[in-house]
């Protein structure tokens, strides 16, 4: 295992630098007055700094990384094997459109469907995370680690989209875990993921995402001694749902959840 640490370790670092790529072009086109937005298909809002980052991200990948595969929010899939790269240009457009500072480009490199280094930076907040399998999992340069909270009556949640649990089913549980828990609050995105991974929120749920939305959360929770699955337990970013906890929360909650 050693050698594939040392691996991930390079690769981290690449993705370190892709993260510096990423903030150069994000930053200066947060609150511009010229920004463009447009509107996908699915009526989710786009613009051109998530369009710019996520080239610049493919042209790094293709350049330094030529073996490996890209999934990516705008440009979709290229390229097969066993090892991809997952990119979220900018996580959070709605904020970033809104001059809201809570967004951030996800950057994850997943190795036979799992992910194993995780890059989550969000330059407006002057905050990054990162981490790698059996590497730990970092915030500006201070190890991550989760809370010790564990029971639900005392733990803060986050949760975002109450109207996306009632559709996929889920109100019930989402309903009694937020009347159970101490605090409720709407962190949202890929922040409240990250506060579970500091220790500062205890349990981030949301019943609606894409996979380019959790590669990146997965490995850094993990990492920080937390628990990530979807709310059916399973242990994969790509299903749909997700559950981030420190833990010690984890099963108490999916049990809210079970259909």
């Amino acid at each position: 295992m050693t050698h594939m640490h040392n691996d991930l370790a390079d690769e981290l670092s690449f993705a370190l630098r892709l993260a510096d790529e990423a903030d150069a072009i994000t930053m200066p086109r947060f609150r511009a007055s010229d920004l463009v937005v447009d509107t996908k298909p699915d009526r989710t809002p786009v613009t051109d700094a998530d369009r710019a980052t996520e080239r610049a991200l493919i042209r790094a990948i293709e350049d330094g990384r030529p073996e490996h595969s890209i999934l990516g929010e705008e440009f979709g899939e290229t390229g097969g094997g066993a090892w991809q790269w997952v990119l979220d240009p900018i996580d959070g457009t709605m904020n970033y459109m809104r001059g809201i500072p809570v967004w951030g480009t996800l950057i994850a490199l997943v190795h036979e469907g799992r992910p194993v280094v995780g890059v989550v930076s969000a330059p407006s907040l002057h905050r990054r995370w990162w981490g790698a399998a059996g590497l730990g999992a970092w915030g500006n340069d201070e190890p991550l680690a989760v809370s010790g909270v564990a029971s639900i009556g005392d733990a803060q949640i986050s949760f975002n989209e109450r109207a996306e649990f009632a559709r996929r089913g889920w109100l019930e549980g989402i309903t009694n875990l937020a009347d159970r828990s101490w605090r409720v609050r709407g962190f949202g995105d890929f922040w409240q993921h990250m506060l579970v991974a500091e220790g500062a929120v205890d349990v981030a749920i949301e019943a609606s995402v894409n996979p380019w939305d959790m590669a990146a959360v997965q490995i850094i929770v993990e990492e920080a001694g937390g628990r990530y699955t979807d709310l059916d337990g399973m242990p994969d970013f790509s299903t749909g749902s997700s559950l981030s906890t420190n833990g010690l929360l984890h099963d108490d909650v999916l049990a809210l959840f079970r259909r």
